[in-house]
């Protein structure tokens, strides 16, 4: 098929050091029912070889991008789409892939809603496994069943760090590509995690129309190497200052106060996990005075503490004591997942 100067939508795949993954997730997209798209990957200064494996795929709707250094996910991101031609922008990270209608049924459903955003469930799965364990929607408690529009006090208040719900944040939806160029948005590259949930928001206080469709297309794993499982203190101090300037640079305090409410609601928990995080660090390298000092500047930690203890105690008794390794492979799988 020869490149199309008009392609429906643009599939971004950004890849670090992926090689095991990034064949699944470019033939995936290539595989696509909607035959009218392009896929631009992006190698961000891989160092093992997943550009060879990149370019042993011969289609000419698939581009590739060398990024000299390392740019992270979101930069690499912002870099694909200014060379993107689609009508949207579809993201798919080097490690996941899509179910064949993915991108026709998403399509499909943007036109007939008049969206600027349009995501669907995803498909949890683990690094090795060959079946999902479950689903976004199972998992966050919410009772979805038809298409939804999303709003954005809804989209906060069902993606608070650490507890159950939605966490769209996490989805990987389409973008209306004029929206973007036309609100001149793109990902923040200060973030390392959850530079997903920022440019979605940011869009819908732009008055995005964003809809969630309740059928999963997307296949997201859970694996050790990935940015999820990074340092969480780097990625809560990354998101505390997201939060703060979020709210002064779309001046949410005026125009939404309900929302900022929401938000500052969210940084307080995030603020209360890193200060538990950090002490929990600390007492791992044994820096004992630290974080004595630590804990009785930031009192908030007893009480996380004290509200994750019974917990800690009931998985570790179930493991050790009751060999119930299921359980807590299952636990730890969820929460992984969920933050």
């Amino acid at each position: 098929m020869t490149p199309n100067s008009n392609p429906e939508v643009s599939v971004i795949i950004p890849a670090y050091n992926t090689s095991k993954y990034i064949a699944k997730a470019i033939e995936s997209a290539l595989g696509q029912t909607l035959k009218n798209i392009e896929v631009i990957v992006v190698d961000d200064a891989s160092t093992d070889n997943t550009l060879e494996v990149i370019e042993r795929f011969k289609d000419e709707r698939l581009k590739v991008i060398v990024n000299q250094e390392n740019l992270g996910a979101g930069g690499s991101r912002n870099r694909a789409i200014t060379e993107a031609k689609g009508n949207w922008i579809a993201v798919l990270d080097s490690d996941d892939w899509y179910a064949p209608e993915r991108l026709e049924r998403l399509v499909q459903v943007a036109y007939q809603k008049d969206a600027d955003i349009i995501a669907d469930d995803l498909y949890l799965i683990k690094d090795g496994e060959e079946h999902p364990w479950s689903t976004l929607i199972k998992e966050s408690g919410e009772s979805l069943s038809t298409i939804k529009q999303i709003e954005p006090l809804y989209f906060v208040e069902t993606d608070v760090y650490g507890k159950q719900g939605l966490h769209l944040g996490i989805s990987k939806p389409l973008f209306k590509r004029d929206f973007l160029m036309q609100q001149n948005l793109q990902y923040n590259s200060d973030i390392k995690v959850a530079e997903d949930f920022w440019l979605a928001l940011t869009c819908l206080v732009r008055k995005a129309r964003f809809f969630l469709v309740p059928e999963p297309y997307y296949f997201y794993m859970a694996r050790s190497g990935s940015l999820v499982y990074t340092n969480k203190i780097t990625i809560l101090t990354q998101n505390c200052e997201a939060t703060v300037e979020f709210i002064e640079k779309e001046q949410i305090l005026s125009k939404l106060p309900r929302l900022a409410d929401s938000l500052l609601a969210n940084y307080r928990v995030m603020q209360n996990c890193l200060y538990y995080y950090k002490i929990v660090e600390q007492l791992k390298d044994r820096k004992w005075l630290t974080a004595l000092k630590e804990m009785l500047c930031n009192p908030e930690f007893f009480l996380d503490l004290c509200l994750q203890l019974p917990g800690i105690i009931n998985r570790r008794i179930q493991f050790y004591l009751f060999g119930n390794k299921a359980a807590y492979d299952i636990f730890s799988r969820k929460i992984k997942q969920i933050l």
